[in-house]
């Protein structure tokens, strides 16, 4: 993991690329049966007579694969820690593909309250090998000040 970032280490615009997570069938079958049990996310077959058209990942096991890329990927001091945001999935996650994040700094606010920290809202695309979006994740994080 890198160094540890501080509000300050930060940019606008700045694009902070990682990841490369495989999306394996068990995996999917694993956490739908934990925490989203539909057909869908949980049998091969059954799921090609659904909206889906075949086995597709839970958004919240994408939302959870993304939020590992993002804590390898953004090694913020302090821990990446969320304040509210957004989030879409624009098409479903298969098996049988790898994961990858692009992490976008959109906008800085050091806090006029607490000089020790601030808010960093960044825009996280989590894309398939094959390059098409997954996921897009618009999020406020709080982010510690530099000491001193």
């Amino acid at each position: 993991m890198s160094a540890r970032r501080y509000l300050e280490d930060f940019a606008v615009g700045e694009i902070i690329r990682g990841g490369a997570l495989r999306v394996e069938p068990a995996a999917i079958k694993e956490f739908a049966a934990k925490f989203d049990p539909q057909v869908f996310h949980l049998d091969e077959e059954a799921a090609k007579d659904t909206f889906f058209d075949g086995l597709a990942a839970s958004g919240w096991h994408t939302a959870a694969m993304t939020m590992r890329l993002i804590v390898e990927t953004l090694p913020l001091a302090g821990g990446v820690i969320g304040a509210g945001g957004t989030i879409a999935w624009p098409k479903p996650l298969r098996p049988g593909t790898t994961l990858s994040v692009a992490i976008e700094i959109l906008e800085i606010r050091p806090s006029r309250s607490r000089p020790e920290r601030g808010m960093l809202k960044m825009k996280c695309t989590t894309h398939e090998d094959s390059g098409e979006v997954v996921q897009t994740l618009v999020a406020d994080l709080v982010v510690p000040r530099r000491p001193g």
